[in-house]
């Protein structure tokens, strides 16, 4: 195994009764009882195995971009992973095989990759947050999904208390979502990930990136000019985390595109007939998934609205967003914001909207 490169660890003492809000890209959630910090997978193993014989609650917290900490913060202790490394573990002459630190912060991983010449994660670029949760939302974005390229993925379970390697046959990769994502079970270690020797991208599927690129859909292009306008594009949308711009201090898209069967989506297009066609594509099977940012704007809460007291407001750049701009807010703000408009979408057009992220003693 050769490394691509590699940090330091060292460990930390847990902290009691510390803030969340500064591990989180909302800047939102209250006191932990304890914070441990974890940089290797042992550390992270160990802290795990400790607060669990102490039969506490546990929270695994990365780099925070995908979940939402209430008010009353976490009634146990938090491990705050920061492991780091990333490793080729097979090759030939056509792939690699990279082994990522669940630690690892994504969009220096999707650098290397594109610096190295390996091509399939070219597209999710810019994606705030760490390695580890990649696999736990199957996260995607302009048309590639992590799903496309793990092989496996390295975890301690908490059940049987042994270190595996769980397949991606055996992850249970769904549009956002995985085994992962609703089961403490399993911690993430560490990914596995085989990509392409290519110096150019994966087949465009997106047309939005296509028609930035100047392409067509299914053309490639080289791996820097797919990362540099993807890059562009996201940061339009403030969906580039900027500590300089409190339009960016979210989670991405806060709600999934929803996926209809066909009769729910004739249903919607009845609704919405006076206003014209909702954006839509194929779905797995015979389901079609609809735009959320069309369905919430259409619905009346566009770019910039107001929650309560104006604390967050839906971003100025993208209705999929909800930001803390006001950096004084509290987690219920927001929480009461992505109510209303759950209720307004549903009332206009008869579509659930569901949370993306992960909620941690809040709820909607």
């Amino acid at each position: 195994m050769s490394d691509v490169h590699t940090q330091p660890t060292t460990g930390a003492e847990p902290d009691a009764g510390c803030h969340l809000a500064p591990y989180t890209t909302l800047r939102l959630g209250g006191l932990a009882t304890r914070v441990v910090t974890a940089t290797t997978a042992d550390e992270i193993i160990h802290a795990v195995r400790e607060a669990g014989e102490r039969n506490e609650k546990i929270l695994i917290l990365a780099g925070g971009s995908n979940v939402v900490i209430g008010d009353a913060g976490f009634p146990g202790t938090v491990v705050l992973v920061r492991s780091r490394g990333v490793q080729v573990v097979a090759e030939d002459a056509d792939t690699v095989t990279v082994r990522v630190e669940a630690g690892e912060p994504w969009d220096d991983f999707v650098a290397t990759t594109v610096a190295n010449g390996w091509s399939g994660l070219e597209c999710l670029s810019g994606i705030p947050g760490s390695t580890g949760a990649t696999p736990i939302q199957n996260v995607g974005a302009y048309g590639q999904e992590v799903a496309e390229t793990v092989t496996g993925v390295q975890v301690y379970d908490r059940v049987a208390g042994t270190t595996d390697r769980i397949a991606a046959a055996d992850c249970g990769f769904m549009y956002r979502s995985s085994i992962f994502k609703y089961s403490d079970r399993w911690v993430v270690l560490s990914v596995d990930f085989r990509l392409a020797r290519s110096p150019l991208s994966g087949p465009v599927r997106y047309a939005e990136l296509a028609r930035a690129l100047g392409v067509d859909v299914g053309d490639r292009v080289p791996l820097g000019d797919a990362r540099a306008t993807v890059l562009r594009l996201r940061a339009g949308k403030g969906m580039v985390l900027d500590a300089a711009d409190p339009d960016t201090w979210s989670v991405g898209s806060f709600f999934t595109n929803p996926v209809l069967d066909r009769a729910a989506y004739q249903r919607l297009r009845e609704r919405a007939a006076d206003i014209g066609e909702p954006p839509s594509w194929p779905g797995a099977g015979d389901t079609v998934k609809v735009s959320a940012a069309w369905l919430i704007d259409k619905a009346g809460y566009g770019k910039g609205h107001p929650g309560p007291d104006g604390a967050v407001t839906i971003s100025t750049k993208h209705t999929l967003a909800l930001t803390h701009r006001s950096g004084t807010a509290r987690t219920e703000d927001l929480v009461a914001l992505a109510r209303e408009i759950r209720a307004g979408v549903e009332s206009r057009f008869g579509v659930t909207l569901h949370p993306e992220p992960v909620l941690v003693n809040c709820a909607l």
